[in-house]
């Protein structure tokens, strides 16, 4: 059995990418409050495997978690892209009319903002987990609350679905990493199948100093899928750039990392894994 720490309540979004990707093998959920308490799990135990959101097609990149990936020194042994639709419910003895107030993570709120403009008169009050706001509310006995979840939380926590497929934009995907502690990695992956790669560099704070970089994945045919920067804390105007690429000849892909290697500063690895599944 795989023991998986995640960021949320069983029934979220990270619950879901969990069994999509271990599909069909027994996963154990260690839940945490926070992304700092999953890699405090990593940790502890390098037996642990770890999920966590990287990237949202509509709300960008969650920038904490590359550093939190980065300095924890974990590799990345794959991912998978999950379809994110919301559905807002309650306690079975409410209706429309006894809402008053609406409880999600504020990402999911911001995804629904059409429907929430629709109906004025639901107070918004953010939480730390889409399906943690379904628990509080069904612990607590909180009428006159409606949580903004998967409709797979639902039945987990006895509360009654009032609408389904809520989100603005129905092409809603987040991104989820699987990591592990790097000794533990050749046992959960496939080397023989990765074709995608994360790398993260610095550069001299010169002018012009990426473009040989991105020259050099171009000249190797290595395609760049995503490229982040994000500042240096305590070096002002100096960046750390994360890039994803996918390649189909590994040993071209190597030979393009031999060549990028001398033009940057503090290179790393953070995993080599197969481009993952898409999910509905």
């Amino acid at each position: 059995m795989k023991k998986v720490a995640i960021q949320g309540k069983i029934g979220s979004y990270h619950d879901m990418a969990v069994h999509r990707y271990f599909e069909n093998e027994d996963v154990e959920l260690i839940c945490c409050d926070t992304f700092e308490d999953v890699f405090e799990e990593l940790k502890k135990d390098s037996n642990i495997l770890g999920a966590i959101a990287i990237e949202n097609t509509i709300a960008g990149s969650l920038l904490h978690n590359y550093n939190l990936l980065r300095e924890s020194k974990m590799t990345i042994i794959g991912e998978h892209k999950l379809r994110i639709s919301h559905s807002i419910m309650c306690l079975p003895e409410d209706n429309w009319e006894d809402i008053k107030e609406v409880n999600s993570h504020p990402v999911a709120l911001m995804q629904c903002r059409d429907f929430l403009n629709r109906h004025p008169q639901f107070k918004c009050v953010e939480t730390d987990d889409t399906a943690g706001s379904a628990e509080m509310i069904q612990r607590e006995n909180l009428r006159g609350h409606a949580a903004i979840c998967s409709k797979f939380a639902a039945p987990l926590y006895g509360m009654k679905i009032l609408e389904e497929g809520i989100e603005t934009n129905k092409h809603n995907f987040t991104r989820f990493l699987f990591l592990c502690d790097p000794w533990i990695a050749d046992d959960l992956r496939n080397a023989h199948r990765s074709n995608k790669a994360s790398i993260v560099f610095t550069l001299p704070h010169e002018e012009g100093s990426l473009s040989p970089v991105l020259s050099i994945f171009s000249f190797y045919k290595i395609n760049l899928t995503k490229i982040q920067s994000l500042p240096i804390i305590g070096r002002e105007w100096e960046y750390e750039f994360y890039v994803d690429v996918t390649y189909s000849d590994y040993v071209r892909y190597k030979q393009a990392l031999d060549a990028i290697r001398p033009l940057t500063r503090d290179f790393k690895i953070l995993g080599e894994y197969e481009n993952g599944k898409q999910s509905i």
